[in-house]
């Protein structure tokens, strides 16, 4: 089942062309990553889906929601099936993990008390912090608050997650459980988009991939870097794609984008 289907579409930050002609179908519970430089499009392009930039030209579908005719008045129900994490947490600094929680079960309808704690009780359990509950954010490590966004981000079952460079902001061992836990979330359902710097994550956590790059998204196939590594003349390599992810390899530790919308979730 295809959840998000682009067709030659255009997308603009500030009336500059950001990506042009993007041609982008994702199946339901497929695991996929966008690479490509700071500034390539990537956060754009994730904003795009839930409606926090207008799509220009060709065609542009999400969960069935026409994006290129969507209503400001649909957007909050588009936004209830789509979990968004982020770099830098955007955790409410003034109530704990729970009342975090609540604040967005309550903010997207959900009015039964008893059903909300149920699900905030499920939701820390699935992301393994059932006993952080009544911690205050500034309490916990970086990994854990990451944790509790994707609790926070988990809580409506959405049908896709946005991860946008989820792992920015930790050290690689933290980084890599947290990608191992969106994967169990995918397996449990959900489709996930996660944009990344850190291009080993692709080699052991495989998905589908794609590259923006000079105003374009194309997909780019996996590459099995010891593969490559292991042959004594560079000229063996048939692929030139395959080249350039092995220079975006020696990039790593690149500054990573972050990703700032303030999204409305109440109800209208």
């Amino acid at each position: 089942m295809t959840q998000i289907n682009y067709h030659n579409v255009e997308v603009r930050q500030q009336e500059m062309i950001v990506l042009e002609n993007v041609d982008l179908k994702i199946e339901k519970g497929e695991f996929v990553y966008l690479i490509g430089k700071v500034g390539s499009g990537k956060s754009s392009l994730l904003k795009t889906m839930y409606g926090e930039l207008d799509v220009h030209n060709g065609s542009a579908e999400v969960l069935g929601y026409d994006m290129a005719r969507i209503r400001r008045k649909q957007i909050p129900a588009l936004r209830k099936r789509i979990g968004i994490v982020f770099q830098d947490f955007q955790l409410l600094t003034d109530r704990n993990v729970r009342d975090n929680l609540d604040f967005v079960l309550k903010a997207t309808g959900c009015n039964d008390k008893r059903k909300r704690q149920f699900r905030i009780e499920e939701v820390l359990e699935q992301v393994g912090m059932q006993t952080k509950g009544y911690k205050m954010p500034h309490e916990l490590s970086g990994g854990e608050q990451q944790r509790i966004v994707i609790a926070r981000a988990i809580l409506n079952t959405p049908d896709i997650i946005l991860a946008d460079e989820p792992t920015g902001n930790l050290d690689p061992e933290t980084g890599r459980q947290i990608v191992e836990l969106l994967r169990k979330i995918r397996a449990n359902g959900s489709t996930v988009i996660m944009t990344t710097h850190n291009l080993q994550l692709l080699e052991e956590f495989p998905g589908k991939v794609f590259r923006c790059e000079n105003h374009h998204i194309v997909e780019q196939p996996q590459v099995d870097k010891a593969s490559i590594e292991n042959l004594e003349n560079p000229e063996d390599i048939e692929n030139p794609e395959d080249i350039e992810v092995l220079e975006d390899l020696e990039k790593l530790n690149s500054p990573a984008e972050s990703l700032h919308p303030e999204i409305q979730e109440n109800n209208q």
